[in-house]
């Protein structure tokens, strides 16, 4: 050992030129990995430590429909050192501007004299929240921008909510709870609590939540409150939230999108894999006169492969460090603008996690694709100083190579599955960026096949016999070429791909068949007039309304909900229900039997069939529901075609009628209608009571809209990273054939070709290759697409041309650029000097 390290240690002081393309795509995958790490590792630390701050107390409990009841009340002022109470609910904000009544969706809170119990509120023109919301002659009001301006708003002006007058007093620029969740489909307006009760808008069965925000004493074990809460109010529908984790949901999003763009990462190292690999192979074939010397002089295979082990894992380490301290350094440099972008707090500083996150996954990368060319030196022979062709072997490297790089991949792929915290779809990225790596591999391998036999035929063009000459020779550029480069393009065309067809879904096919507009809160004695109203309108082509109630689900068959159904959506927080005499069209029953119209037993429900089988649950099983604090076990009899896919009115749950038997409930409609009569049909609305909340669908289509635009943009920028590597690693795979292009160069001269001729066969190769590269990307992105939109997305797929001309063609000019940087050198170099030298 001491003598392979000394050889080592000799070699390596020629420098680093043979490992500037292995450190790069190295140092680039790791720091892309450890910056995303850090990043989502800042924002989790920031949700923790800030999570009373975010939550707005230390605990929350919520309830549905209704105010605590006094025994609720009584505990929580037991327990807490102070307690404040809100509401929170849709509403229209309708106002007078200009002569005009203008409407805008709000989303309503009503705060009491405690609110916030941490934080500041944040006002322009700066006031106390107590000085903006006071009584004078009207009630105050604090509105966000967005509303304020949509509506044209003045400070001073009269706002009306249901059937109260508001006074306008203040932009509401900062709500320093808005982060946990207590956000809604419109801008946020404040208001009094109190000053709600004549407004018609807390009617019963109106949709609202009640919020009661705890400050507890220091030192308070959340974990035991919460189980003391959740036993003494097991069945009145209570939701708990306290500063352990004060926005789950946006944790989740956080976790989710973090942990795809790691997986997005590791596509990266994949490609700069390859580029390891060809960079360890050039440097070992670069070697080749060295490593048949040291056989030559008695070195047994050990020996050697120590030798140059030892070189790599030597800059392996490099990499590493350099990809740390680049992933390290990124999130803190860019802090300032990361943290202006995030609705929460970010603690930036350097994380342990995920930097020995990506430095395993990094040494692990690279231990994969230098072990293969590495097997492979042992297979030099002595015969190599004095033949060229018996240099670094071709040939697979021995079993005991295949099982060892087999086992690292498979380590590899178990430690993304187990830290992404999404398992299933770290294994589906594996897969496919292994089927990715095959299908680009194969396609190499077809297109140098390929290009031989097209080369036999081209006669009188010799700059085009010599590109394809080339291409199809052995050890050609061709396999590293289309590897990195078309990886990368892959996953930048999966994702444009995606992104495309669901912007169509939403932007374009989704209004086609949406409704104009949802309404609800329509109380009972209200939903006669609108319907009459609505079916009565020349411009209306459809309207749609059903009763509708909240309710949490607790228990499943007689045991808590989330045993049985584990995390899934449905049980998180409060679901929408309904209930229903005559059955629906026969199509829509998957399995079961609805009730009787007049049915009066036991209540029955019909629950939604792609729900039910995700949750395990089916004919036969009992649902427990609070329903404004009052439990209702139903069994369910029939499972349900729901669709959500046309924005329109669907249920999880619709229940036979007797089970809600006198619970007060409001009604919800939907109502399609051209475009140009939407103003008109809100004014007519408006006319049948002011306590009717209208959503506009196509706006609500719109922040749908943006949201994805940022998602799309985060993700395009780690594929943008997997391309950025790819594009390393051709640069690397160019500069490594120089020296044969020189040689090429050298002979074509000798038999009378132009400069021009060389270099237009040199452009027509890189060119052919990076234009093969981009149409595999194309069929492989395309088809990724197409999985996810059909079997993720449950949406139609149709493929999107012009990001794929683009993509084709950005990957023929990316070979086409780096072929020709790395072209002039060989075209300058004398003949005589070349041949000379290979003589």
């Amino acid at each position: 050992m001491s003598a392979a390290i000394r050889i080592a240690l000799r070699d390596l002081r020629g420098g680093l030129r043979g490992f500037r393309i292995f450190l790069a795509c190295l140092t680039l995958g790791v720091a892309a990995i450890a910056a995303v790490g850090s990043v989502r590792q800042a924002v989790q630390i920031g949700l923790e430590e800030e999570g009373a701050l975010i939550l707005g107390g230390d605990a929350e409990m919520t309830f549905v429909y209704r105010m605590a009841t006094e025994a609720e009340a009584a505990w929580m002022n037991r327990v807490a050192l102070a307690v404040s109470e809100t509401v929170d609910f849709r509403s229209m904000a309708v106002a007078e501007v200009g002569g005009e009544t203008v409407r805008g969706l709000t989303q309503l809170r009503g705060v009491d004299g405690r609110y916030p119990l941490y934080g500041e509120v944040g006002l322009d023109p700066a006031m106390t929240i107590e000085e903006a919301l006071a009584t004078t002659d009207l009630p105050g009001a604090v509105m966000h921008r967005t509303l304020i301006a949509q509506m044209g708003l003045q400070m001073g002006d009269t706002v009306n909510f249901g059937l109260q007058s508001f006074e306008l007093r203040a932009a509401l620029t900062d709500e320093p709870d808005m982060a946990g969740g207590n956000f809604g489909p419109g801008p946020r307006t404040l208001v009094r609590l109190d000053a709600l009760d004549g407004s018609g808008l807390l009617a019963p069965g109106t949709l609202f939540d009640s919020q009661y925000r705890l400050a507890l004493p220091e030192g308070t074990d959340l974990a035991a409150l919460e189980t003391e809460a959740r036993a003494l109010f097991a069945d009145t529908g209570l939701r708990w939230k306290d500063a352990r984790n004060a926005a789950p949901a946006l944790g989740r999003f956080v976790d989710r999108i973090g942990a795809f763009l790691v997986l997005v990462g590791l596509a990266g190292l994949a490609v700069g894999g390859v580029g390891i690999s060809a960079a360890v192979r050039s440097y070992l074939t670069g070697k080749t006169e060295t490593i048949a010397t040291l056989k030559t002089l008695g070195a047994d295979r050990r020996t050697i492969f120590t030798v140059y082990f030892l070189q790599i894992g030597a800059m392996t380490v490099l990499g590493l460090a350099l990809g740390l301290v680049l992933g390290a350094v990124l999130p803190l440099g860019l802090a300032p603008l990361i943290a202006g972008s995030l609705p929460i707090p970010a603690t930036f500083e350097l994380h342990p996690g995920p930097l020995a996150e990506a430095a395993v996954y990094g040494a692990l990368a690279a231990l994969i694709f230098t072990l293969w060319p590495l097997a492979r030196i042992e297979q030099v022979r002595a015969a190599a100083l004095y033949r060229e062709a018996a240099g670094l072997s071709r040939h697979w490297p021995r079993w005991p190579f295949l099982l060892v790089i087999a086992g690292l991949a498979g380590l590899l792929v178990s430690l993304a599955a187990w830290l992404s915290g999404i398992p299933r779809l770290a294994l589906w990225s594996a897969a496919a960026i292994l089927s990715a790596l095959v299908i680009l591999a194969l396609a190499a391998s077809l297109l140098r096949l390929l290009a031989r036999n097209l080369a036999r035929r081209a006669h009188g063009r010799p700059a085009l016999r010599l590109a394809l000459g080339a291409i199809g020779a052995p050890g050609s550029e061709a396999t590293s070429t289309i590897l990195s480069l078309g990886l990368g393009l892959s996953v930048l065309a999966a994702v444009g791909q995606i992104d495309t067809n669901l912007r169509a879904a939403i932007q374009q096919d989704l209004p086609q068949v949406a409704p104009a507009f949802f309404f609800v809160d329509l109380q009972p004695n209200q939903i006669e007039p609108f319907l009459t109203a609505m079916e009565t309108d020349p411009d209306v082509t459809r309207v749609d309304s059903a009763p509708m109630l909240r309710g949490v689900i607790t228990r499943i068959n007689d045991r808590p909900a989330a045993e049985v159904a584990g995390n899934h959506w449905v049980i998180r927080g409060d679901r929408g229900l309904t209930y229903r005499a005559d059955a629906p069209p026969a199509r829509e029953i998957t399995e079961g039997a609805w009730w009787p119209e007049d049915y009066d037993g036991p209540p029955q429900m019909a629950f939604a069939a792609e729900e039910a089988l995700e949750m395990g649950i089916g004919l036969g099983d009992t649902m427990t529901v609070n329903v404004l604090g009052r439990d209702i076990t139903a069994t369910i009899v029939a499972l349900r075609e729901v669709d959500f896919s046309n924005a329109g009115i669907g249920f999880v749950m619709t229940l036979s009628p007797n089970a809600l038997a006198g619970a007060p409930h409001t009604h919800i409609a939907t109502v399609y209608a051209d475009q140009q009569a939407e103003a008109r049909i809100l004014r007519e609305v408006a006319g049948i009571g002011p306590n009717i909340t209208a959503i506009s669908v196509r706006d609500a289509i719109d922040q749908v809209a943006r949201a994805l635009s940022g998602i799309a943009a985060a993700t395009s920028w780690g594929a943008a990273a997997t391309l950025l590597t790819g594009f390393m690693v051709l640069i690397g795979a160019a500069a490594a054939g120089e020296r044969a292009r020189a040689y090429e160069a050298a002979i074509m001269k000798t038999l009378g070709a132009s400069r021009t001729g060389i270099l237009t066969s040199f452009a027509l190769r890189s060119a052919m290759m990076g234009a093969a590269a981009g149409v595999v990307a194309v069929a492989a992105g395309g088809l990724a697409g197409w999985a996810v939109t059909h079997f993720v997305m449950e949406s139609d797929f149709a493929f999107h041309l012009p990001s794929a001309i683009a993509i084709t063609l950005g990957g023929a000019m990316a070979t086409l650029l780096a072929g020709l940087v790395f072209a002039w050198r060989p075209l300058a170099v004398r003949p005589a000097r070349i041949l000379r030298s290979e003589g």
